[in-house]
């Protein structure tokens, strides 16, 4: 089956979807290996990780596009990932869809704020017309080779002009062509229960820790509604905790034998990006040659 599809179907399933965030391909084969049946891809931890940059729209579409294709080449599951506001018009829309789709993405999703845009849980956001959006959205939809690569709309109006503004952008946008919506840092449990009650699309929720939007667990999401929970910065923010303490200790200590405990071991880490494969490879094409170069000696 292919991703796009099985992503797709992933999403129409009763139980809801759990997405993790990776920054890079390393972090997307740990989701992988905890088991999650899919990863998705941001544009902060893009930012944080490639730039140690705020989320600000520092990055083009070529290097998300680049970033994204590491990923998907590097795990099995669905990658779903950020198109940002499609980075410009509806031909620049039509543009990402198509570069990310040769990325081999499974599904993306394109918002409404103004470019430069900043992350959703930030102050000072602004949000595009609505029918901008909506004819970027078709766009986007145009632009698909594969009829089963899910198209996201999310929408910042929430925290610009209110959630009724929110609920209207995200029924348009699903009418419009949307597979899925997203509307952005709802800041209470009774707005998320609102918008999932209200919007007629398969709704996503953003768990960002330290944001916005109230932490529930995946069930309690189900139960309100949602069909998709990410957790976009986990693997990020658990990362920069993990390196600024071990630098921490090496620093001060000028070991890291006091923090060894808390560091993958050696053969781990080879097991983990997989290079018994890549010696199993070698010897399966190299073994006749050696064995000719033996006999010749």
């Amino acid at each position: 089956m292919k991703k796009t599809t099985r992503f797709k179907k992933l999403v129409l399933d009763e139980e809801i979807l759990v997405l993790p965030g990776a920054y890079d391909a390393l972090s997307a084969k740990i989701v992988e290996q905890a088991g999650f049946r899919a990863v998705t891809f941001g544009g902060y931890g893009a930012s944080g990780s490639l730039l140690a940059k705020p989320d600000v729209s520092l990055l083009t579409m070529t290097e998300m596009v680049q970033q994204a294709r590491y990923i998907a080449e590097a795990v099995e599951i669905p990658l779903f990932v950020d198109g940002d506001t499609g980075h410009g018009n509806v031909t620049n829309v039509a543009r990402t869809v198509r570069e990310f789709e040769r990325a081999g993405v499974a599904g993306l999703f394109i918002e409404d704020q103004v470019f430069p845009k900043r992350c959703g849980h930030m102050e000072g956001k602004q949000v595009i017309p609505t029918e901008e959006m909506i004819v970027k959205i078709r766009s986007a939809v145009d632009a698909r080779t594969d009829r089963d690569l899910t198209i996201m709309a999310r929408t910042d109006a929430l925290a610009v002009y209110g959630i009724d503004e929110a609920i209207e952008r995200g029924n348009r946008y699903a009418e419009a062509g949307a597979d899925i919506v997203f509307i952005e840092a709802p800041p209470s449990v009774d707005d998320m229960r609102r918008v999932c009650r209200e919007v007629k699309a398969p709704m996503l929720a953003n768990m960002v820790e330290g944001g916005k939007t109230p932490i529930l667990t995946p069930g309690e999401l189900q139960a309100i509604g949602y069909s998709i929970v990410a957790y976009p910065l986990s693997t990020l923010y658990a990362a920069a905790y993990g390196v600024r303490a071990a630098m921490a200790v090496l620093f001060k200590t000028g070991t890291t034998a006091g923090y060894a405990d808390r560091m993958i071991p050696f053969a781990d880490f080879n097991r983990l990006v997989g290079l018994e494969k890549v010696r199993a490879a070698e010897t399966h094409y190299y073994g006749e040659l050696f064995e000719k170069s033996k006999c010749g000696r």
